[in-house]
């Protein structure tokens, strides 16, 4: 079976395991086992936090696995480890972070400061990028305090919203150190089995299927002949939109894939050259 790791818990859980069922892929396990087999597709999921599968899937010890760009970073094995796919979720960014109120207003302030995070490796590494050197304090969590605290004159923390910053009476410095998201890796050394690697293209075949229908829908719509060239510049499709002749003289329907994000746009632009009866279709799944 394919070993795939899947975060257990966290941001990456919820998001991950229902990517994974759109996929096809059956996750089903009782009372928070660590383990589930789906024999159906030959794959058995292990459930890992999702720091261990950034440690360890690059060391081989499974075959696959998901998990934050910022995880790999930090563990330092992103040397080791072969990103396949970027997944689109589990979006956020990295950044020093100081009091609002404070004297600190440029990363370059930092030098020879205390900076506590949870990442030291990857925080220190963005020090060196800054040609500074700072000092870090190494927390598990709420990194946030350490400046009110006392333990630190800057931290270095996710940022998602914003929200628990501005609670701490914290304000991002420059530029965000790393932007991440959920991936798909692999150890970039790692062989597989002919019947393993096969499963990992199935894998990210179908997941590539998912994300693609999450992002395009298929709209279908009536034009006259006259504005077939400006309909389909705005509906170009993946490849080539299809047109095909109605029994009216001079009408032709026309279907396109339309990226979900422009679609009530498209509909707005398709109505001003005279396109009619202009359907959108979601979709399930595709391979494009």
């Amino acid at each position: 079976m394919l070993r795939v790791a899947v975060p257990n818990k966290g941001s990456l859980h919820g998001p991950t395991t229902q990517l994974l069922d759109e996929a096809g892929y059956r996750l089903h396990r009782e009372h928070r086992a660590l383990f589930a087999e789906d024999r159906a597709n030959n794959v058995r999921f292990i459930f890992w936090r999702a720091g261990d599968i950034a440690r360890n899937v690059g060391a081989g010890v499974l075959d696959v696995g998901i998990t934050g760009q910022d995880l790999l970073a930090g563990a330092g094995t992103a040397s080791s480890t072969k990103e396949l796919l970027p997944l689109g979720f589990g979006n956020s960014e990295f950044y020093f972070a100081v009091a609002a109120d404070g004297p600190i207003r440029s990363v370059e302030e930092l030098d020879g400061k205390r900076v506590a995070t949870s990442f030291p490796r990857l925080v220190e590494q963005a020090a060196h990028r800054y040609g500074i050197e700072i000092h870090t304090v190494e927390l598990d969590g709420a990194v946030e305090t350490a400046v009110e605290l006392g333990l630190a004159e800057a931290i270095a923390d996710v940022v998602e919203t914003g929200s628990s910053l501005r609670a701490a009476g914290l304000v991002t410095l420059g530029e965000p150190i790393l932007r991440s998201q959920a991936v798909l890796v692999r150890g970039s050394e790692t062989a597989l089995t002919e019947e393993r690697e096969q499963a990992v293209q199935v894998l990210l075949q179908r997941l590539r299927g998912v994300l693609d229908a999450r992002s395009f829908v298929v709209m279908d719509y009536n034009c006259p002949k006259s504005a077939l060239e400006t309909a389909t510049a705005i509906t170009p499709g993946k490849e080539s939109p299809t047109v095909s002749n109605l029994a009216e003289p001079g009408l032709v329907a026309v279907r396109s894939m339309v990226p979900r994000a422009d679609v009530q746009n498209v509909m707005d632009r398709l109505a001003e050259v005279g396109a009619t009866e202009i359907l959108v279709t979601r979709l399930e799944a595709c391979r494009l």
